[in-house]
């Protein structure tokens, strides 16, 4: 600020003004420490506050001594989306800033926030993220599985069909699987992973950031065994490697080549078989020759 520049008017709690518009903000899946200063200084200058669970919210906010300060605090669920939403938009419409904050990690991940984010986006608001905690990522952090290429794959399926049809088209994704899963579930799901998904490496992250956090890695089979006879409680994420090399024979590359060949070049065809079975491409381009030759 320069000298003779005029001091900005304050916003609610005495918290300079925020810029309007939608923020989302991340919060504390544990310890409550972990939310950023940033997130703390929208949540102080916020015109609206809007939230997945109102009570967290509140008891977020006593435990960092911000105060309400009779600013609208609303409710935004899965349950009263379409009746929230109009009403937010309003507040956006009218030039006000307006907060929304997930129950636990970053909104829109496994929360309701996706459909108020769109329809701000769609109104020509301005949408901002303040970043922070992240069940998925913490998980990922401290499973010990690569993390260049992972996937978040939410819920599986309560029913054990359903669920066994949802991990069978995952288990061709090259990349670390990431799910989130009941404590109830836990057991019959890594059972289904076993069968499904192989003897893959894996970490189940329990409680993560929390006083009795637990992370217990091992091959799926084992991890089976090991929760079968367990009863635990608390959130928890699953993170899986992914699916291994392909060991090809003879037969599978003769196949894939062939049907390659089909329609693709003898160069174009070694390539893209080489990387579809993970073999030398320069094995694999004497092959495509040999099978060209012979057509």
């Amino acid at each position: 600020m320069t000298i003779g520049e005029a001091e900005p008017e304050s916003g609610p709690g005495g918290a300079r003004p925020l810029a309007p518009g939608l923020h989302f903000i991340a919060t504390p899946i544990g310890a409550a420490r972990d939310i950023t200063l940033r997130a703390l200084d929208i949540l102080r200058a916020a015109d609206v506050l809007a939230a997945e669970d109102t009570r967290t919210l509140r008891h977020l906010m006593e435990i960092h001594g911000i105060p309400l300060g009779g600013r609208p605090l609303v409710a935004y669920h899965d349950h009263n989306g379409e009746a929230a939403r109009p009403r937010l938009l309003r507040a956006l419409a009218e030039g006000r800033s307006v907060a929304y904050a997930s129950e636990a990690g970053t909104p829109l991940v496994a929360d309701p926030g996706f459909q108020l984010g769109r329809a701000a986006i769609a109104a020509g608001h301005p949408v901002l993220a303040a970043p922070g905690p992240s069940a998925v990522l913490a998980a990922l952090t401290v499973s010990g599985l690569p993390t260049d290429r992972f996937l978040f794959a939410g819920f599986p399926p309560a029913t054990a069909s359903a669920r066994r049809k949802f991990l069978a088209e995952l288990a061709p994704v090259p990349a670390t699987l990431v799910l989130y899963e009941s404590p109830k579930r836990i057991h019959k799901t890594l059972e289904d992973m076993a069968v499904v998904l192989g003897d893959r490496q894996a970490a189940v992250c329990r409680e993560l950031t929390k006083r009795f956090e637990e992370v217990s890695r091992g091959p799926l089979d084992l991890l089976a065994q090991e929760f079968g006879d367990r009863s635990v409680k608390g959130e928890i994420v699953v993170v899986v490697d992914r699916a291994p090399p392909v060991q090809a024979g003879p037969e599978d590359l003769e196949a894939a080549l062939i049907a390659a060949l089909g329609t693709m070049s003898v160069k174009e065809a070694a390539a893209a078989v080489a990387g579809q079975l993970g073999l030398p491409r320069r094995d694999v381009y004497q092959a495509a020759l040999r099978l060209a030759e012979e057509r």
